[in-house]
């Protein structure tokens, strides 16, 4: 299951769901808004997405790890709109069997999201400045170039 979702994550609605009777394993991964980057103060998140390719490369995603590993379940959650501090912008959850399958595919997932799915953040400072961030981009608004 993919979802894009403007609502807060519900970890423990995502983990009941990939909950199955035939895996021994559940690995749950949140991504979510820390305080600092580097020595920068964040005071919130935006995540923006193109919906309907974010939702189909997340769904190739899930379809190439069921195919690399004995995944009984998978959910692929990411947040948009406005993320504050502590809370969860992304959630990535599998079953499998076993432990090492769950860890391997978890993070190769959260990896692949990352680099491929069509979303961007924007971080607000303390600063009153913002940087939109993709994987290789790097925009200030306030300088307009790219790093």
């Amino acid at each position: 299951m993919v979802e894009l979702t403007q609502q807060p994550i519900d970890a423990a609605a995502i983990t009941q769901s990939v909950t199955s009777p035939t895996s021994g394993a559940v690995v749950l991964f949140l991504g979510t808004t820390r305080q600092f980057t580097d020595a920068k103060e964040t005071v919130t998140l935006t995540y923006t997405a193109y919906a309907p390719m974010a939702t189909s490369e997340m769904e190739k995603l899930e379809t190439q790890a069921k195919a690399r590993w004995p995944i009984d379940r998978c959910v692929l959650v990411h947040r948009l709109g406005e993320v504050p501090i502590g809370e969860a912008s992304v959630a990535v959850a599998v079953s499998t069997p076993h432990r090492r399958d769950a860890f391997e595919a978890a993070s190769w997932l959260m990896d692949r999201l990352k680099e491929l799915v069509p979303v961007w953040k924007k971080e607000h400072w303390a600063s009153g400045s913002t940087d939109w961030v993709h994987p290789g981009l790097v925009q200030r608004e306030d300088e307009n170039t790219l790093q």
